[in-house]
């Protein structure tokens, strides 16, 4: 079983729709996702809320949570969005940054074009290590 950290600075946008899109996709047997973030916020954005919802994922009981080295450590990939040195450094642990726009104070509908534009790079990271399962 693989395990991807998707990580950005708050862990109450990006990272929750990528781990969400990833476990809803993924297949359970071969990979996960979960993430973090380097200054957690209190909750999730409502405007992710919202996207989120619109694609028929309840992100409302999703709390962020510190990005700490143990939870990297048990890794196969540290995926970041915005985080870049804060992000803690796991020794053979691969890492790669996501240039995404961060959803914090967007309009929803911008929040849309982040939602897919995240869903699309998992869909292709899923494709591209063998891991897709059902499609959401």
């Amino acid at each position: 079983m693989k395990t991807v950290v998707f990580a950005c600075v708050h862990n109450a946008g990006r990272s929750q729709m990528a781990a969400w899109f990833f476990n809803a996709l993924a297949d359970p047997m071969r990979a996960r996702a979960v993430s973090a973030g380097t200054q957690p916020a209190q909750s999730v954005h409502p405007p992710v809320l919202e996207a989120m919802r619109e694609v028929g994922i309840d992100l409302s009981r999703a709390r962020p949570q510190l990005l700490t080295e143990e939870l990297a450590a048990g890794a196969e990939r540290l995926i970041t969005m915005g985080c870049e040195e804060s992000c803690p450094y796991v020794p053979d642990l691969r890492i790669e940054e996501w240039p995404l726009v961060d959803p914090k104070g967007q309009s929803v509908e911008q929040v849309r074009k982040i939602r897919d534009e995240i869903r699309a790079r998992v869909e292709a990271l899923l494709a591209a290590e063998g891991w897709a399962g059902r499609r959401a």
